[in-house]
């Protein structure tokens, strides 16, 4: 099977897997028990701690480990459920984000709007500022999961700044892909390792120093923030392959080939097949993501999968959170896609070891199907 939805999630990289079997030998017991093999897993939570502050440029004693991204995202908006202001969030976050905002805030919210090519309108978000009360936070992702699109986070966080209002970024979708450099200037900042090679049900959330008011309770681990004994393994794995993918982005070359592997494959997507379309091809995106609409006169997305599922390739229709919903994606509807339309628009996302041979395997099968 040809893997093209990295962005659900990635297969669990050599590097993580050894990690994680020689952590869970290691370090088997628990981070908060007093004795000497519990002080030996709690350092190496420490040590994990430090490698990861010093990629996103923060202090250690910010980062606490959770559970996922949906965990951590639904923390920030949690904590923040307190406060008497709004919640204002792009359009076009995750499902765990628009979720948690709707559960904690109820009406208390506003969408930042979105250009058709998928960015924030940092416009409106200036003028909002002048108009409106002060937000109890601002939440924009790094990178859109469904279409790729790079978000303006810096300068989002840096007005923001300016106007002493905390600043929340989803980056889930950036780390591993991108150099994680800089995240740790935001405020609150939520990452998973499932996303770039590690294990499943493990992750992190950024938190400044200060009072934090805890979503899950019934213990003292990560300083009060979050209750719940420490998946010392999983930590271990996703940082040793964190460090993997750092490594690779160093190498600029490399990073060019992928950007000049996927603009090939969407020269020739949009060439056989008259109609396609690459959705945010005005913006930067992601070098893994195409999201493309489909000629009209196509199948539907499930339709598409399908064939293509028979023809060895695994591709998806957006947000694997968001599946199997019959409404159009949220995502879509904010950039001006017509329900019709996002009705046929599939996600194709590879991976640090995906090549120009996978690509255009890819658009092969893509050939068939469309003449099946």
């Amino acid at each position: 099977m040809i893997y093209f939805d990295h962005n659900a999630t990635t297969p669990l990289h050599p590097v993580a897997r050894d990690a994680w079997l020689r952590a869970s030998g290691e370090f088997f017991a628990n981070p908060s028990s007093p004795h000497r093999l519990g002080a030996r897993a709690d350092r190496a939570l420490d040590e994990a701690r430090e490698k990861l502050a010093k990629w996103l440029g923060c202090a250690p004693d910010e980062i606490v480990w959770t559970s996922g991204a949906t965990e951590s995202n639904n923390m920030v908006a949690h904590h923040f459920s307190a406060s008497a202001g709004q919640a204002w969030v792009s359009a076009i976050e995750h499902p765990s984000v628009i979720g948690a905002v709707r559960r904690w805030f109820a009406q208390r919210r506003q969408l930042i709007p979105v250009t058709a090519d998928g960015m924030i309108e940092l416009d409106w978000l200036g003028d909002a500022f002048k108009q409106e009360a002060k937000p109890a936070f601002v939440g924009v992702m790094a990178a859109n999961n469904e279409t790729g699109v790079l978000q303006p986070w810096r300068e989002a966080a840096a007005i923001c700044r300016e106007r002493g209002v905390p600043f929340f970024c989803d980056a889930a979708q950036w780390i591993g892909k991108l150099p994680a450099h800089g995240l740790g200037g935001c405020d609150f900042v939520s990452g998973c390792a499932h996303k770039f090679g590690g294990p499943k049900g493990v992750g992190f959330l950024k938190v400044p120093r200060g009072k934090f008011h805890a979503l899950l309770h019934g213990g003292g681990q990560e300083h009060g923030r979050r209750a719940g004994t420490e998946d010392v393994a999983g930590v271990a794995a996703m940082v040793a392959v964190l460090e993997l993918r750092e490594g690779a982005m160093r190498d600029e070359s490399a990073l060019r080939a992928r950007l000049l592997w996927r603009g090939h494959f969407e020269k020739m997507l949009t060439a056989k097949l008259p109609g396609a379309r690459i959705v945010g091809s005005g913006a930067d995106r992601l070098w893994n993501t195409v999201s493309a609409l489909m000629p009209s006169s196509s199948d539907c997305r499930a339709r598409w999968v399908v064939k293509l599922d028979k023809l060895g390739v695994a591709v998806s229709t957006g947000s694997a959170c968001a599946s199997g919903r019959e409404e159009p994606s949220h995502v879509l509807a904010a950039m001006g896609v017509a329900p019709e339309e996002s009705d046929r628009v599939l996600r194709f996302s590879s991976g640090w070891e995906t090549g120009g041979k996978e690509w255009g395997l890819l658009m092969k099968a893509l050939a068939v199907a469309a003449a099946g």
